[in-house]
């Protein structure tokens, strides 16, 4: 867990009976499939349920990280502006943490993101600029450039593509945290690649500890999917954080396959999950269908919530589990 420390500015007398709400980013669980993972007891499917994040997703741990290290160097003061482009869910962390830790937040997000994410974003308090809802997160990463180029002055530009506290929010938190709760048995890490930092960060531990952790990359089939949060790479403005060779794998998967899978877990496990996830468990099954015995962790990013008014959950008699 990252532990965030208060600027002077922003002490407080400390409750006896409560944490602040950003100490409860990290330390999330890992819980155990039943019935949708193979029939062997020498395979083992782990999914890290980073919706318990108390903005719900994986990138609070970014967005926190991000915040404390430019406030470290002195970048977020005088009244400035947080602003980045996001699909959603950093934009609610950004949000969340700016909050928390008292200066605002401006956001550029696809005018195609989920309407729940729009609106939680805004709930924190987020200025929210929408960009072409065609040109997905490399439209709303341009508007945000352009914004910036103009009024530079205002802001500090978090930049999650690029900014290297991104993934190692994951160095200090995630792959520790993964190798605790594996006892260190850990054998194929599996997240979907959008910005990257998660597997970037993470991965980079895992293998400090154990070279031979195999290393997993999830991402679309196509440059026009429809699976929130993540990137095809080579159609994409590849992040720069992103380093291609730390990965031993980069397993593709369909939009609707994904869709699928997200529902299936839903019906038979219980885990209301939002589509990334779906797209990375079928991909970390297919890869236990190749393996004899392994640990296997697979990250679910979200939460089903913030999806509802999306295909996703919109019943279809069609729906394939």
């Amino acid at each position: 867990m990252i532990a965030p420390s208060r600027r002077a500015s922003q002490a407080v007398t400390p409750s006896a009976f409560g944490q602040d709400i950003l100490d409860r980013v990290g330390n999330t669980p890992l819980i155990a499939p039943k019935r949708v993972v193979p029939d062997n007891p020498d395979i083992h499917v782990l999914i890290k349920a980073e919706w318990f994040n108390p903005g719900g997703s994986v990138k609070d741990r970014a967005a926190l990280q991000i915040v404390l290290d430019a406030e470290r160097r002195g970048d977020l003061v005088g009244g400035k502006t947080l602003i980045d482009s996001s699909s959603g869910n950093t934009g609610i962390a950004y949000a969340m943490v700016g909050a928390a830790r008292g200066f605002p937040v401006e956001l550029v997000m696809p005018a195609s993101v989920s309407e729940e994410r729009k609106l939680i974003a805004a709930g924190y308090g987020a200025k929210i600029t929408y960009s072409d809802p065609y040109d997905g997160s490399d439209g709303a990463i341009r508007e945000v450039r352009r914004i910036v180029a103009e009024h530079g002055e205002r802001y500090y530009y978090a930049d999650q593509y690029s900014n290297p506290s991104n993934w190692l929010a994951h160095y200090q938190t995630t792959g520790p945290e993964v190798w605790r709760q594996t006892m260190g048995q850990v054998t194929h890490f599996v997240a979907g690649l959008g910005t990257s930092g998660t597997i970037m960060g993470t991965g980079r531990y895992l293998r400090e500890r154990n070279p031979r952790v195999q290393i997993i990359g999830v991402q679309p089939d196509d440059a026009l999917h429809g699976i929130e949060g993540l990137k095809h790479m080579e159609s994409a403005i590849v992040p720069a954080i992103y380093d291609e060779r730390l990965l031993d794998q980069k397993l593709l998967v369909n939009t609707e396959e994904a869709f699928a899978m997200t529902r299936r877990i839903a019906r038979e496990e219980g885990i209301f999950a939002g589509q990334s996830s779906g797209a990375a468990m079928l991909c970390a099954l297919r890869l236990a269908e190749t393996l004899n015995a392994g640990v296997i962790v697979v990250v679910f990013p979200d939460g089903g919530d913030k999806y509802l008014t999306t295909s996703l959950w919109k019943y279809d008699s069609d729906w394939s589990i």
